[in-house]
């Protein structure tokens, strides 16, 4: 369909002609109607975002100060109700006392590795933090079973020792959804299940990527027996190579948000999107299309 002025694509028009395993029949959207239709998701609101947290020139093992931090809270505030950390120390600790102070609720996450010495002050901060209220749900460790950083035995330790400091708080392990189905006893473990499903990563076609989010999300779920169940990261780049039929683009990664954000209130799924702001120095660890997963490029300005 060719676009015509007069033609207005709303959310909830769009949440009506939703199909399962399918989404949005994007073919009847110009490119404008999609700029217009991925603006009017977003102002929407999602359920949860991934804080970035390193402008250019930073890296992990920075530490970063309240302003940026309270800057970053402040712009992502009118279009999410959770926001998700990844670590508890070098600036990460002001990302759970700032969006509290906004009224954001909040997974924080306490980053688990191979250096022990780090691990503690980690899993110390993240007590402490949910000791002052700032804790809504607490990740412990992110994908370290993956990298294998640690062992099931010893990441078990320390999922039981958060479990048992903060016994009124749900507490849980993020990996890739997979790994819950092939690691039972960390499923047990963990009081919710937080899976990272990503199309992209597996060489996914945009067209199918919504199923195969589905199919991922559902495995996980299936895992855990009846536990809530979160997607803690999915998304997709806006520019950078492609992985086999996945192609990073500024129109594909409309088309991905649009999706996700329409399925997750269709389908009541909670998910954190991937990501808030474009990071460069992710570039190292992913290749070239690791600096472009915000909605939000790296100066804080919408992409779209």
């Amino acid at each position: 369909m060719s676009y015509r002025k007069e033609q207005h694509f709303s959310v909830e028009e769009t949440k009506s002609k939703f199909k399962e395993n399918i989404g949005v029949e994007f073919k009847e959207y110009s490119q404008k109607d999609l700029v217009t239709l991925w603006r009017e998701t977003l102002d929407t609101g999602m359920h949860g975002v991934c804080f970035s947290m390193y402008e250019d020139g930073q890296e992990p093992g920075d530490t970063i100060t309240e302003e940026q931090v309270e800057r970053r809270i402040k712009i992502l505030k009118p279009y999410t109700k959770w926001v998700r950390s990844f670590s508890c120390i070098e600036g990460n600790e002001h990302i759970p006392r700032i969006a509290k102070k906004h009224g954001i609720k909040t997974m924080v996450g306490a980053w688990l590795g191979d250096d022990l010495e780090k691990n503690e002050e980690e899993i110390e901060a993240l007590i402490q933090l949910a000791k002052e209220g700032c804790v809504d749900i607490a990740a412990v460790g992110n994908e370290v079973l993956y990298r294998k950083e640690l062992t099931e035995e010893e990441l078990l330790v320390y999922i039981n020792r958060v479990k048992k400091a903060l016994p009124d708080l749900e507490v849980g392990y993020v990996d890739a959804y997979y790994e819950f189905a092939k690691r039972p006893a960390i499923t047990e473990a963990c009081d919710v299940i937080l899976a990272n499903c990503y199309p992209y990563w597996e060489g996914c076609s945009i067209d199918y990527s919504l199923n195969h989010m589905q199919q991922m999300y559902n495995l996980a779920k299936e895992a855990g027996k009846g536990k809530r169940t979160i997607i803690t990261e999915t998304g997709w780049p806006s520019q950078g190579s492609s992985l086999g039929g996945a192609h990073s683009s500024a129109e594909n990664t409309m088309k991905y948000f649009i999706n996700s954000q329409v399925w997750s209130e269709v389908d009541d799924v909670e998910m954190f999107y991937f990501s808030s702001f474009d990071e460069s120095w992710k570039v190292g660890a992913e290749g070239d299309v690791g600096a472009y997963w915000g909605l939000w490029d790296k100066h804080e300005k919408l992409k779209f």
